[in-house]
């Protein structure tokens, strides 16, 4: 087995050496079966695949930069970092969604003593639309809470949900959740998913949790929203545009909470792409299914 690792000008050693620990063997591209990918984008990985490479890994969950560009094929197969990264991302979610029911994105700026207006977390309604790895595991996380969970996922799979549908359906859980968190890919289907039609189906006291993608939800929209209170508050990881201009009105709002795309914090966003290279060198090599296999028409 043969695998050609592309680290940009400079190697990274950690994703050289899951390569090896798995049997692989990192050598020059032109006698590659495989592309492990850490690069600038899609104009530096297009000219490295020749007819030789046979399976490209690229390094994160979401791949809608290499789809727009036209490179996701069944040949060579692609893969990506999707469920490697569903303990961080996760916590984070979890971490947001206490912090707005407990008004720390608030409290934590006042300089005065202020009334009670927080409220419990525990019981709440929670919607996953998008339900994959992270939504797995945030359900793990919020079972102490005793949280009543509406799955929204194509699968039609999400064991201990109490209610799953179809993403054609996701519209339906809107009215009845405390908390949307947004987990859903980026592709055409889903990009602008969340606007005015959605936030006027939500709850006044809800909020919207977005650790996925910036352009699942359209920005001005939610600027809208937010200062008319049809919706509780946004919590957000991700942008549109991203990052997000200095001076501009999220920024502003009292009812916000973001953080700068900062869900996976390093240590883990390395441990988990090089189990993810481990895995699929090994399985590459012994002829097994990879992990993580992109499908071109669906673009993730």
């Amino acid at each position: 087995m043969t695998v050609a690792v592309h680290v940009g000008p400079e190697p990274v050693p950690v994703l050289i050496e899951a390569v090896r620990q798995a049997g692989g063997r990192v050598v020059p591209l032109e006698e590659a079966e495989a592309i492990v990918f850490f690069g600038g984008g899609p104009a530096e990985l297009r000219p490295m695949l020749h007819e030789g490479i046979r399976w490209v890994q690229l390094p994160s969950a979401g791949i809608e930069r290499f789809a727009d560009a036209g490179l996701i094929s069944e040949h060579p197969v692609f893969t990506a970092a999707t469920g490697s990264y569903g303990l961080p991302v996760a916590e984070h979610a979890m971490a947001m969604m206490l912090a707005a029911a407990r008004r720390l994105y608030r409290a934590a700026r006042v300089q005065t003593w202020e009334p009670k207006t927080s409220r419990e977390f525990a019981g709440s309604t929670v919607a996953i639309v998008g339900y994959g790895g992270i939504g797995r595991v945030l359900m793990r996380m919020m079972e102490p809470f005793g949280c009543r969970v509406l799955a929204v996922t194509d699968s039609g799979e999400a064991p201990g949900a109490d209610l799953v549908l179809p993403r054609a359906r996701y519209r339906e859980v809107l009215p009845e959740a405390d908390y949307v968190v947004v987990l859903a890919p980026a592709t055409p289907e889903t990009r602008g998913m969340f606007g005015k039609r959605e936030f006027e189906l939500m709850r006044e006291d809800a909020w919207l949790v977005n650790v996925a993608r910036g352009s699942l939800v359209v920005t001005d929209e939610l600027v809208d929203a937010l200062r008319a209170g049809r919706i509780g508050g946004a919590a957000l990881d991700v942008t549109d545009p991203e990052p997000l201009p200095d001076g501009h009105p999220l920024w502003s709002l009292d009812n916000v909470l973001i953080t700068p795309h900062s869900a996976n914090p390093p240590s883990s966003y390395w441990r988990g792409l090089t189990e993810r290279v481990t895995a699929n060198v090994r399985r590459f090599g012994d002829g097994a299914p990879l992990e993580g296999v992109v499908s071109p028409s669906e673009g993730f």
